[in-house]
């Protein structure tokens, strides 16, 4: 396609995708979930035919190099696509929230006030690697009673477009247009540059992928955008706690996978547990290979841990998202200091206490100014499905309207209903 014609084909499914939002958003919840249930026989009556298209996208990725574990994200293997298809009637078994009426009260003009649960209209979704996000986020926009268009990336474009069908199939088959599910069926970059400045069309943007694609979205679109740019969570372990369950989830908010943006890249120690705790997780980290770059306090305690991989922090180590086994770790005085590192490095996703005393744990509650802030667990619980959403289409980090995992509820909006029964304003 030449950039007229990407530009033209944008706003043709710019076009689509506004009129389909409006029959989505009236649209019953029994035909939003006949849709649903549709996809998840679909996705299992398919799974032969999905993996030769999703071969394709795998013959192509090793020939150019790519690199095994970005290889492991594009497959799609019989686990996935029955997960995919458990997510679609695990949302269908969820209450409809669209038209909801919250927190109506009565005024004293006579006026009662509250606040409905309205779609957003269309939303535009820019993702990379991961096959499987075009079913989630499809699926998301279906229950969730709003039109999408998903720009996958290149390197799945196979997978994804046999994936669409799919989805439109399914709309087909419950009455539901098909518009309200499009997938950007080029490769051209050009066409993310348009989908990201067509206010007239597409309400918000929600990109998931590394670092340099969501900040080149975030710097260049011209609609709202629901992003994280960085995972850099903290596990912080008081004075006091229990040291060993301390040591169980200091462990899996690291080591449970290395790569997802919840996992713990920061370990905070208190000075008054230091010495008893620290001998205990640097053994743990050591047997996994995890290296350890700490601040002279750490490092002087982690010196008798047999096997550690010890390296001296930088600055930069309290920033990093290494998504590797590598994790910094500081000594710390108390709660106060580790609010105040946590508020400076961390990235404002999930930074969790471990502990034993109720006021430091209500303190970190209240003084933490991240998405997700936890109380003796692991930060890879921050997760839309382990949070009971359902399904998320990515997590926020952002103020404004959705923060944390983004389920149904983030996308859809709120706007005010009055009812009167003749009043007039004085």
């Amino acid at each position: 396609m030449n950039a007229l014609n990407v530009a033209e084909y944008t706003h043709t499914l710019g076009q689509q995708a506004k009129t389909a939002s409006a029959l989505m958003a009236k649209a019953p919840a029994a035909i939003k979930n006949k849709a649903l249930k549709a996809l998840a026989r679909l996705l299992r009556e398919n799974v032969e035919a999905l993996q030769i298209d999703n071969a394709r996208d795998l013959e192509r990725a090793r020939a150019a190099g790519l690199a095994e574990p970005m290889v492991d994200r594009l497959k799609l293997g019989p686990k996935v696509l029955e997960t995919c298809a458990e997510g679609c009637e695990q949302l269908a078994a969820m209450p409809d929230i669209i038209g909801e009426i919250l927190g109506m009260k009565q005024q004293g003009s006579g006026i009662r006030v509250g606040q409905m649960r309205v779609p957003i209209g269309v939303f535009g979704m820019i993702y990379e690697s991961r096959p499987n996000v075009t079913i989630e986020a499809a699926s998301l926009s279906i229950k969730s009673g709003n039109a999408c268009i998903l720009r996958g990336g290149s390197e799945a474009i196979d997978s994804n477009k046999a994936l669409a069908r799919l989805v439109q199939l399914a709309l087909a088959e419950a009455g539901l247009p098909q518009d309200a599910v499009q997938l950007v069926q080029t490769t051209d970059r050009e066409a993310v540059g348009q989908l990201i400045a067509m206010p007239q069309f597409v309400d918000v943007i929600i990109p998931r992928g590394g670092k340099g694609l969501i900040e080149r979205i975030s710097r260049d679109a011209k609609v709202p955008v629901i992003k994280h740019l960085d995972g850099n969570c903290h596990t912080y372990v008081d004075d006091p706690c229990d040291i060993a369950m301390a040591v169980k989830v200091a462990d899996n908010a690291k080591t449970n996978k290395y790569s997802p943006c919840n996992a713990s890249e920061g370990l905070l120690v208190a000075r008054g547990v230091a010495a008893d705790f620290l001998p205990k997780i640097g053994a743990v980290y050591a047997a996994k290979g995890v290296e350890m770059r700490g601040c002279p306090q750490a490092l002087a305690i982690l010196q008798s841990v047999q096997g550690a991989q010890l390296v001296p922090a930088t600055e930069q180590d309290w920033s990093e998202e290494y998504l590797a086994p590598i994790i910094s770790v500081k000594v710390v005085d108390g709660v106060d200091e580790a609010i105040a590192h946590i508020n400076r490095y961390s990235s404002h996703h999930t930074d969790a206490i471990l502990t034993t005393n109720h006021m430091h744990a209500q303190r970190f509650l209240r003084e933490v100014d991240s998405a997700s802030v936890m109380v003796n667990t692991s930060t890879r619980f921050a997760d839309g499905f382990e949070y009971g959403l359902g399904a998320e289409i990515g997590i926020s980090t952002d103020k404004f309207h959705a923060r944390g995992p983004v389920g149904l509820e983030g996308l859809t909006s709120l706007k005010y209903v009055v009812l009167g029964e003749g009043e007039v304003r004085t």
